[in-house]
């Protein structure tokens, strides 16, 4: 009995991801994410004119030169950190566009009167949705990352496997930034407003993170002690970015830790709040 309900289960998660695929297809989006991330590994290709075994240089557009790269092991970790940066924030901003209108079309009036005369509570429903837009989002970014490594890797002969490390982090905030993407959609049923307010989280946590400069310059305690409150509530986005080149870098320990449980923090608080609000909604 248990094994035929889990069973059960499992398929209704199924399909819930797999129609959240269906209709990423079919509006375009994912189509859209794979040509946009093909579009950037292409220019990519056409722009890494370097062979660092010779000693010509050309990464990036910089002007080719003479002299020899002595140390080819710290060119392409600076290489790899810098192009980790332009993927995590470029794949998050993209991630956010393509995620904030799955939501907001669920809601729909005949759409929502049908789903939910489906067996499926609707807790079920919101969270297959959710683990959908993961699930799109996250063949993007392993798409993406990876190409880039493989390229970098063939034409340089070394292999980072921390660049891969890209993958994980900018998924992770990507879903804590889709939680909050959620429970404004849940809200608002306003695609534009869902992204509006993931884009100003991630605005947000880059001035926050300014916090050891900041407190010296403000001149009350309770000033301080407000920002600080902001800083540890909102996702750590920026923290995440820092963290994820200093690893790639100097292959060293980051602090990851406190922005890992507090942006996790962030994202179940948010994300219990739009269930609780979208199991209390008449539609």
């Amino acid at each position: 009995m248990n094994e035929s309900l889990n069973r059960s289960h499992n398929s209704v998660w199924l399909a819930l991801i797999s129609d959240t695929f269906q209709e990423a297809r079919a509006r375009w989006l994912f189509w859209g994410l794979f040509g946009l991330s093909s579009l950037l590994v292409g220019i990519f290709l056409f722009v890494l004119r370097i062979d660092v075994v010779q000693g010509a240089v050309s990464f990036m557009g910089i002007e080719s030169t003479e002299r020899p790269i002595y140390n080819i092991q710290k060119f392409v970790n600076v290489s790899y950190s810098w192009v980790s940066i332009v993927l995590y924030i470029w794949g998050t901003f993209l991630a956010v566009f393509a995620s904030s209108g799955l939501i907001p079309s669920v809601l729909e009036a005949g759409r929502i009167s049908l789903l939910l005369s489906k067996p499926i509570t609707r807790t079920t429903l919101l969270m297959g949705r959710f683990a959908g837009n993961l699930a799109v989002v996250g063949l993007n970014h392993i798409y993406l990352i990876c190409s880039i490594w493989i390229i970098i890797g063939l034409k340089t002969g070394i292999w980072a496997p921390r660049f891969l490390l890209a993958i994980p982090i900018s998924l992770f905030i990507f879903s804590v930034l889709l939680c909050a993407v959620v429970l404004v959609g849940v809200i608002s049923e306003s695609a534009a407003l869902s992204v509006m307010v993931a884009v100003a989280l991630m605005l947000i946590s880059t001035i926050l993170a300014q916090r050891q400069i900041v407190v010296k310059l403000l001149d009350s305690q309770w000033s301080r002690d407000l920002w600080l409150g902001f800083y540890w509530i909102i996702p750590k986005v920026y923290d995440f970015g820092v963290a994820m080149k200093d690893i790639i870098l100097y292959d060293r320990n980051a602090d990851w830790i406190s922005p890992a449980w507090t942006s996790a923090l962030f994202g179940i608080a948010v994300l219990s709040g739009a269930i609780y609000i979208f199991r209390r909604r008449d539609f």
